[in-house]
């Protein structure tokens, strides 16, 4: 019975691995999606517009997603080290569980989103609007 049991516990392991992998990978797909698509809008505004676009140089959808993907990046190296950990911990039959890597996993992405709430509050008011009038317009009326 005792083997069954330690199977068990290791299967758990593994899908809690599996688990951290997932929110892992979409990290990184988050990241990079928010940082291609914010370059997009940024290309998309200079076309209609055909002025350059204001960009925050710290709080803007590039660093956010670079963020995002090293946040990723990092929590499949932790979740990596905890499997190990847990595995070992397992086969001693000494298996303490451990939250702090979740709090503070979970305290970084409520960072990384909460910054990311004025890149959509802010993008209208920091972009400039395209002008009403056409300059060809306003030189025929000066003449």
């Amino acid at each position: 019975m005792n083997k069954i049991d330690r199977q068990r516990e290791h299967q758990a392991n593994e899908r809690t691995f599996l688990a951290w992998l997932r929110t892992s990978i979409a990290l990184i797909g988050f990241g990079f999606a928010i940082a291609r698509f914010g370059l997009f809008l940024q290309q998309l505004n200079a076309a209609i517009t055909q002025q350059e676009p204001v960009i925050n140089p710290l709080l803007n959808s590039e660093n956010l997603g670079v963020a995002l993907v090293i946040i990723g990046v990092g929590a499949i190296a932790l979740a990596a080290w905890r499997y190990n950990q847990v595995f070992w911990q397992i086969e001693r039959g000494d298996y303490r569980p451990n939250r702090l890597p979740v709090w503070i996993l979970t305290a970084v992405v409520m960072i990384l989103g909460l910054l990311s709430i004025p890149l959509l509050l802010l993008r209208n008011h920091i972009t400039p609007r395209p002008s009403s009038v056409s300059p060809q317009t306003e030189n025929k009326n000066i003449r």
